[in-house]
């Protein structure tokens, strides 16, 4: 008696389902990293509606910066501050640079009050120079020319 030892092939199927395995991987990939980087792409600090101007001066390097939260919390340079310690504060920050402007912004919300308290303190520690924060109208060209409202 013989026996065949001879392989028969079966014939192959052609795969016709998609592997979505590896997209899916890619995509959660992507996902992760768009989540890593979007906070760092946010501008840090504390969320102010400031009022709108027409025209401005920044100079944020050669300024103290105060912010008067809506809540009428105080901050000095993104730190939370009481309002009784404020003057002792800008007076050492002052007692290093002397010409460094006090840059108030404060949210459209607050009492003027708080505003008129914030700048007596940085004005009792010796400040000189004072600046409000507003928010810019921006013209045509992205400024304002003063002599453009005159009629001729």
């Amino acid at each position: 008696m013989r026996i065949n030892m001879k392989r028969t092939k079966k014939p192959t199927k052609v795969m016709a389902e998609i592997n979505i395995t590896p997209f899916t991987d890619v995509v959660l990939v992507l996902l992760i990293i768009f989540m890593i980087a979007t906070p760092m792409l946010l501008q840090p600090g504390i969320k102010v509606e400031l009022p709108k101007a027409r025209a401005a001066q920044t100079n944020t390097d050669k300024n103290i910066s105060i912010t008067v939260g809506s809540d009428n919390t105080i901050y000095l340079d993104d730190q939370r501050i009481e309002l009784n310690k404020l003057r002792q504060e800008i007076s050492l920050r002052l007692a290093n640079k002397p010409d460094l402007a006090v840059m108030v912004k404060g949210d459209k919300e607050v009492h003027y009050d708080t505003i008129v308290k914030v700048v007596d303190a940085a004005k009792l520690a010796g400040a000189k120079k004072f600046a409000l924060g507003v928010e810019l109208k921006n013209g045509p060209f992205g400024f304002y020319n003063p002599g453009s409202d005159k009629k001729e």
